[in-house]
């Protein structure tokens, strides 16, 4: 089994959700793997990995829109505030998704659907620099 890994770093704006899926699909085309695991991870805890919608635009924004309402910045009930308002509903934003997705390759491509795409999901209001490490086994 041959293991290749890709490092990369993402600079994001702020929050929102920032795709991917070519900076995925170009650690697939340069590992030479054609069948296996791509598995992505995102080494932060203030942002997270999604795979969505990338043909309509507004699907996204709603995705943003419903964890605005469900970990509002600056909540007086969080205790954790180290960074500003923004700080404990990241976190929280980061536990209600995820860290990393595993994604089939089959014959050197990611197995993602018509409409799927792997984003960041910036979590943060601030820019930010985010590594990420891609692995493909196969």
């Amino acid at each position: 089994m041959k293991a290749h890994h890709t490092h990369l770093q993402i600079r994001t704006a702020g929050r929102g959700t920032y795709e991917i899926t070519d900076q995925l699909l170009e650690a697939i085309r340069s590992s030479g793997i054609q069948d296996g695991l791509a598995t992505v991870f995102c080494r932060h805890t203030s942002c997270s990995l999604v795979i969505m919608e990338n043909a309509d635009p507004s699907a996204r924004h709603d995705l943003e829109a419903y964890f605005n309402r469900i970990a509002p910045d600056g909540d007086p009930a969080y205790l954790h505030s180290a960074e500003g308002p923004d700080d404990m509903s990241a976190h929280l934003r980061m536990a209600l998704t995820r860290t990393s997705e595993t994604i089939p390759v089959i014959d050197g491509r990611p197995a993602l659907g018509t409409w799927q795409g792997l984003f960041l999901f910036e979590h943060r209001t601030a820019p930010h620099r985010r590594s990420i490490v891609i692995t493909v086994l196969g």
